[in-house]
């Protein structure tokens, strides 16, 4: 397991550079099996010399690209594969180990559902922009398929993902993305955070609100 102040999400990508020495060991050991570990967001603390509160929430995540450095570091390219949920955490030996069940999301989720997601994403970062920010998305570019028929549910799970991924959301907020057991109740979700930010944003460009 990989400790971090940042949430992978599942057909994401996470870039990681790896130097503290007991996770060199473990991506050896990943290597030298599936390439397969986990990710959870650390609640409290800091992941470098442990120490660290962990929430019980997370992401499979296989390694793609390595490149090994000659001190020993690696640099990783990983790809987010499966929400899981931590059954136990074990001791660490030397980094965090624990009892795990991997969670596959069962594809389904309603076009009309995802459009309105998508717009939610879309005023957020828009009201954003206004304000200064920089935003990932291309306004001419839809990412989602809200135009899929109800039947064509090939591309849906990606989608989902890509615009929870996408979201101006915090890492708490988009751990939150990663509970929910359908993807209906997850876009809902989505909807309902970048809504409140979206609202946020509107009161500061208004005057009404104060930044936090």
């Amino acid at each position: 397991m990989f400790p971090l102040e940042s949430v992978l999400l599942p057909g994401t990508m996470l870039p990681l550079h790896v130097f503290e020495e007991r996770y060199r060991l473990m991506v050896g050991e990943c290597l030298a099996g599936d390439g397969t570990f986990g990710v959870v967001l650390i609640e409290r603390g800091r992941e470098v010399g442990g120490g660290d509160t962990r929430v019980d929430v997370g992401t499979a995540a296989v390694i793609e690209e390595v490149a090994e450095f000659p001190d020993g570091r690696f640099a990783l390219v990983c790809r987010g594969t499966a929400r899981l949920r931590v059954v136990e955490w074990l001791p660490d030996d030397p980094y965090p180990v624990a009892d795990v069940d991997i969670t596959e999301d069962d594809g389904r989720a309603e076009p009309a559902r995802l459009a309105r997601a998508e717009s939610s994403v879309r005023r957020a970062w828009a009201l954003l922009s206004e304000l200064g920010a920089d935003s990932p998305l291309d306004p001419a570019l839809p990412i989602g398929s809200p135009t899929a028929s109800a039947s064509d549910v090939s591309q849906v799970p990606h989608d989902v993902w890509a615009w929870c991924a996408l979201a101006p959301l915090s890492p708490l907020d988009r751990m939150r993305l990663l509970q929910p057991e359908h993807h209906d109740e997850r876009l809902e979700l989505l909807c309902e955070l970048t809504d409140a930010v979206a609202a946020d944003a509107r009161l500061l460009l208004t005057g009404s609100g104060e930044a936090l």
